[in-house]
This record gives structure tokens, sequence and C-alpha cells, in this order.
């Protein structure tokens, strides 16, 4: 919006208001008066319109008369005027302080928000602060769980140790006796307590894939306004590995905090607090993407860690390498729709048994997918397709991407490389760290690829012989 330019020649004032020593707005004409009390003041009381007040400090702080123009937004409105600002004296009727007038006061709707964007939005800060994710299946069971914070760590290994359970039978919810899984949007929000934590929880549930009207699974995750405190944890954490500082020490310490500072940046960057101009709103969003950065490092170099600790081994067990494939894509597909990019996974029906631990392998999948995102470009498809070679069961994530040089290819898989490109929030680790993972597992993760022609990357592990793959 273009702010009104100073004027040749003045009209009489249509508006005035008068500031005290304190800065307080103590008398003002409309529609002065309406803009302040829409924006939270009062009168007398602190001047609530924020390009107001600052023009007015300016203005005491120089001793001068001031004229310039302001924008100021309430929650209906967005309003230019020309204001002229002249300091008081002691002497002054009403002793210290400014005399306000308004000119050219033009006020226009603002635009509507997009409802959809702003429930997008509201998911992502809560993905953001949540220290609890779980994938549920469309009747609210469990089907795999990951804790960022010790005192849920019990609740994870019990949902790993049991999956196919409804999440309810894990924790206890406040207010409510029932066993089996109430409608996901009586439980969207519902505080929870969780045995081995003093902290108390808020659950929130996101349907997946609506099909027919009905959700096809859920997101599930667990966040506290109570910060984590290791002296509160109802079972003592045990040392870890010597040396290992960043997984076992201060990556609980800082994930909460900078979570927190995203959540918050989010919330301004979107507006969800209320009107902003648009260069504070880029200022939050500039904010929200380091500390996005910062964190996606602190889980990386936690990752690293624990794939380069000592007798570091994988749990295997059977699994479908088709479901873990359409996962990997369900989760990724907000993403990708943002990205206007298509992700072709495997079809229902489609299956590919093998013997493999699955939360390892979501995460090679997840890594391997959002590299693909991250530089494919606009209107193409990634496509994840499975094949079977004797004793191995492999997963190829195929992009239509710029592609890789032989030196490329194997400089990709090495720690802190990313072949040049900055500005993405990477970290170079992630494919390292999924190499790491897959040869753990008895398997191995490689690439095929040409300049110009996209990129292949394939994750082999051993194949579960026995089982019937389609």
């Amino acid at each position: 919006m273009r702010l009104p330019a100073a004027p040749s020649s003045l009209p009489p004032p249509f508006a005035t208001a008068r500031i005290d020593a304190n800065n307080r707005l103590v008398a003002a004409d409309e529609p002065l008066l309406g803009l302040h009390l829409r924006c939270g003041g009062e009168v007398p009381g602190a001047i609530a319109v924020p390009a107001l007040l600052e023009a007015v400090r300016k203005a005491r702080a120089l001793g001068l008369r001031l004229a310039r123009p302001i924008l100021a937004h309430d929650s209906s409105e967005s309003v230019t005027a020309w204001v002229e600002i002249q300091p008081l004296g002691a002497e002054s009727e009403g002793g210290e302080g400014c005399r306000i007038e308004l000119r050219h006061w033009q006020a226009k709707p603002l635009p509507h928000d997009d409802e959809g964007a702003l429930a997008r939005r509201r998911i992502a800060i809560e993905r953001q602060v949540a220290e609890f994710h779980a994938r549920l299946d469309a009747g609210q069971n469990v089907l795999l769980a990951d804790a960022q914070a010790d005192d849920l760590m019990p609740l994870a290994a019990a949902m790993q140790a049991d999956p196919g359970r409804p999440w309810t039978d894990f924790v206890t919810i406040e207010g409510s006796a029932h066993r089996q899984p109430l409608h996901w949007r009586l439980l969207d929000g519902a505080t929870v307590r969780v045995a081995g934590s003093d902290r108390p929880w808020r659950a929130a549930l996101v349907p997946q894939a609506l099909a027919g009207g009905e959700p096809t699974g859920f997101e599930f995750h667990l966040s506290s306004d109570v910060p984590f405190s290791p002296k509160a944890l109802a079972r003592p954490v045990e040392p870890g590995p010597k040396g290992r500082m960043i997984g076992r020490e201060v990556a609980p310490v800082l994930r909460q905090p900078i979570a927190r500072i995203i959540a918050n940046a989010e919330t301004i960057r979107a507006r969800l607090a209320g009107p902003l101009a648009d260069e504070y709103s880029g200022y939050a969003a500039d904010i929200a993407s380091a500390g996005q950065h910062l964190l996606a490092l602190i889980d990386d170099l936690s990752d690293l860690e624990v794939v380069e600790a000592e007798g570091f081994s994988t749990a295997p067990d059977r699994i479908d390498l088709a479901e873990v494939a359409r996962l990997a894509a369900g989760i990724l597909g907000g993403k990708a729709r943002e990205a206007e990019i298509v992700i072709d996974a495997p079809k229902l029906g489609e299956r590919l048994a093998a013997v493999a631990e699955f939360r390892r392998v979501l995460q090679v999948l997840l890594n391997l997918v959002g590299n693909a995102l991250r530089y494919a470009p606009a209107r193409s498809q990634i496509w994840i397709r499975l094949e079977e070679d004797g004793h191995f069961a492999r997963v190829i994530v195929a992009d239509q991407g710029p592609g890789l040089d032989p030196a490329q290819q194997t400089r990709v898989f090495e720690k802190f490389e990313r072949l040049g490109r900055s500005g993405d929030g990477g970290s170079g680790l992630g494919l390292y760290i999924s190499r790491r993972l897959a040869r753990a597992m008895g398997g191995d993760l490689t690439v095929e690829s040409a300049p110009g022609q996209g990129a292949r990357f394939i994750l082999s592990v051993p194949a579960n012989v026995s089982a019937p793959t389609s």
C-alpha cells in the first residue's frame, strides 16, 4: 500500500489529539479515537497505534515539530494518514506533551485471510512446538512414535513396542474416562497426562488424506507450555556414552526454546495475533527461517552422534516398504503441493516385504523425498518405486532435478557436503546419516544420475524372502 506523499498545501486538520508527558493519549477526535480503542487502548492510556507512538517519541526526542505519513492497522482496516506532531512546553495548557493534527485520513478494508492457509500455518506451528510425534491409522491406532523430550521417551518406547493400539491407551485424558478413542475432533486440543512426566500436555490430531469425508490417518503431536527440566524428571536420565553431548544434554535444552521462537515468529508472520505491516511480517519470516535451520542442525547433529557411536545398531523387523513409502509421501504431501510438485508413490495394494527398522527406513525416505522436493523444479514429478533383487528389497526415489555428475555422486554422501548450494537450510548431513543408517540395517544407499537428467537414490535393505510380495 502506498503511503500519501507530503501535501504541498495542507488543508485544515480534520482531527486532533493531545498526548501528555508520559506519551499517553488524553484526548482525541474521531476517527483517531476509534482506531486507538480498536487497537486495545484506552483514554487516558498509552498510545496503542505503534506508528503513531514511534512518531511521538521521535518528535519529543528531537524537540521539533514532526510531519510524516503513518500506516496503521486494526482488526478490519488498513489506515494511512498525514500526521503532524508539535511538542509542547511546560507553560502550555495541560503541561508538557504533544499536540497531534491529522489530515488525509484514508481507511481501506483488510483483505480476508485464506482460511485454508491459516489452518496450514497453525498446523505448521503445532509441529514446531511439539515434543512428541506419532503416526496413527484411520482408527487412531499407533503406527510409529518418536519423542524429542526425555520425559516422553518411555511413552515412545511403549508405543513402539505395542503398535496397533489406540493412542488413548497410553495416556490419561483429563476429564474423560473413555478407554476407546472418541471422535478425533473431540480429542484435538485435549489436555493429557503421560506417565513419567510431570508436565501437562496438549494433544493435536491432524487428519491426513481425506477420502469420502473421513481421514485415512492422522499426525499426532504432544506439546507443553511448561519447559522441560531434567530436575523434574520422574525417572533418572542415565548418562550417555562419553563424548555424546548433543543428543543427551544439549539438544533437549535447546529444542523447546528454539521451537517456541519459531512458533511465535510464525504466529506473527501469519498475522494470527493481529494485523501487522508487511515489512514486520517479513522480519518474522526471517526469524522463523533461521530458527528452523538451527533446529534442523541440532537434530542432524543428534542423529550424527547416534550413527557414529561405537556399537550402534538398528532394531530390524518385518516391514512393508510400500507402506513406509506411502507414509513418507503423505507426510511431505503438503510441502509438495506448495512447491507444485507431484509425488507418485506406490499404489494401495502394492507390497514389498523387507527386514529393517520401520522408523529408520522412514527417516531415510523422508530425507530422500525432502531433498528431491528442495531441488526439483516446480510442476515436476517425484517417483517412488519398489523393486526386489534377490536378497534385497529396494525403494527408488527419482526426481527431475539438475542431476549429478560422477564426482558429485561420490561427494554427495560425505559429511557436511552440500555441493556448493547455499540458503536452502540444509546441514549437509542428511545423506551421510541416511547411508550410515542403511548400512547399519544390512543394506546400502546409492545414487544414479547424470547432469540435466535428475537423480535416482536407491535404498536397499534385506528382503523378507519368506513373505509374499503381491
